[in-house]
């Protein structure tokens, strides 16, 4: 059967004349080990070829197996099948009195495409998702299922893989106590207000803080600030609370957001930007993120401030957050504690383009590395001086898939350097 299927934004249009979706674990593996190519789609939320598996490979989707969550009260952790999204994920273990460390903007991604793409929310102690991830179970190119955990040393390579392992069919992941969470937003930051260390402060002073900017103007449009009721209420004299509910986009409705001044509620209620039970836009946009060693932050916004007048008429809006090291060898904030500054902008690959372009020129003397799963043009030449175990993760890729099963033009890319 031939199919249309694209990502989620529509700029993708698969290669592949069918998405499969399996309805067991037995049939998953049957297919993996009969096919010489496979890409796993996740849910979609890619804006590049990651998983493009080519017009003669199979685009598999996990969503037609069993959407397993099994909590584990007295250990704290909780296996997610691979097809699960957070949305759900964390419904379930909310009701077990427990909860994830962190959430993305989005609760509609899938678990596994997001830790395998290195994806993270905020906070200046909060490592991205994957730091969670204590287990990981793989169907690998012959149809084997084989489990990888945190105490072996090939683990590091294991989480933010890029799909290039294997077909992750479940993760077990680390979990703390519920808590409640108080979201505020501020208006109108002046940039000036950021240098001489006082970015360090601002981004310290919630749970998880984000600012957001169109670029049109200098300095942040608005501040989203949300705060543990577990921890102290921090003063923030930068800039004045909202006054009405507010969307990340200039002029978007923001009905679909989560609940703001300062109401109290769910984590996972809070720490998205976006509610669960909405769609947050329809798709129109591209994205790119890009994540630096801290300690670049303001230079990064200067950099940025400098092109904004270049930037601003192909974006929607603009998102800095910070987010703690880890020891994923390809995550983007391996190694070191990280300042990103993602992109959302107008479905328009041609104009989107020479900005991204522009964008990591500005960007590139701090070490910027771009997200897995968005819009970049950095070349594979450029990767290993970003990422030191980029020759590890090869290694890894040789011995679990040692004819490439797995790999594509975009995993192919990654590794040509190493």
């Amino acid at each position: 059967m031939n199919e249309t299927v694209t990502n989620w934004a529509g700029n993708i249009t698969y290669a592949a004349k069918e998405l499969h979706r399996p309805g067991s674990l037995a049939e998953l593996r049957a297919l993996v080990g009969g096919s010489d190519r496979v890409r796993v789609l996740g849910s979609g939320h890619s804006f590049n070829e990651i998983a493009e598996p080519g017009p003669e490979g199979v685009l598999l989707s996990l969503a037609g197996l069993p959407p397993e969550v099994d909590v584990d009260t007295a250990a704290r952790t909780v296996r997610v099948g691979g097809g699960v999204r957070y949305a759900e994920l964390a419904r379930r273990v909310d009701g077990q009195g427990l909860a994830l460390h962190n959430m993305a903007s989005l609760p509609h991604i899938s678990v596994a495409g997001s830790v395998a793409t290195g994806t993270h929310g905020s906070g200046v102690l909060n490592g991205p998702l994957s730091v969670s991830v204590r287990e990981v179970e793989l169907v690998t190119a012959d149809g084997s299922a084989v489990t990888i955990g945190r105490d072996e040393e090939r683990f590091g390579g294991t989480v933010t893989s890029l799909g290039a392992l294997g077909v992750v069919t479940a993760l077990t992941l680390d979990l703390e106590p519920a808590y409640e969470v108080e979201q505020h937003v501020f208006t109108e930051l002046p940039s000036e207000d950021l240098d001489s260390g006082v970015f360090e402060t601002v981004m310290a002073t919630g749970y998880s803080v984000s600012l957001f900017t169109d670029w049109r103007e200098p300095g942040f449009r608005q501040v989203w600030l949300k705060r543990r009721t577990d921890q102290p209420l921090p003063a923030f004299p930068w800039a004045a609370p909202a006054t009405e509910k507010m969307h990340p986009v200039p002029g978007m409705p923001a009905v679909n957001c989560t609940e703001q001044f300062g109401v109290p509620g769910p984590w996972h209620q809070r720490l998205p930007h976006f509610r669960a039970e909405f769609v947050p836009s329809s798709g129109a946009e591209l994205q790119s993120e890009y994540l630096l060693p801290r300690g670049h932050a303001v230079e990064m916004l200067h950099a940025l401030d400098a092109i904004r007048e270049t930037v601003a008429p192909v974006l929607q809006t603009c998102e800095v957050r910070t987010v703690a090291g880890d020891d994923q060898w390809l995550s983007p904030s391996y190694g070191r504690d990280t300042v990103a500054a993602h992109f959302t902008w107008v479905e328009d690959t041609d104009a989107v383009l020479p900005v991204v372009r522009l964008v990591e020129t500005a960007l590139a003397p701090f070490g910027a590395r771009p997200h897995w799963g968005k819009v970049s043009t950095v070349p594979a030449s450029a990767l290993p001086g970003l990422y030191p175990r980029l020759g590890d993760f090869r290694a890894l890729t040789q011995d679990l898939d040692p004819r490439g099963k797995f790999t594509n033009a975009f995993v192919r890319g990654v590794l040509a350097g190493a």
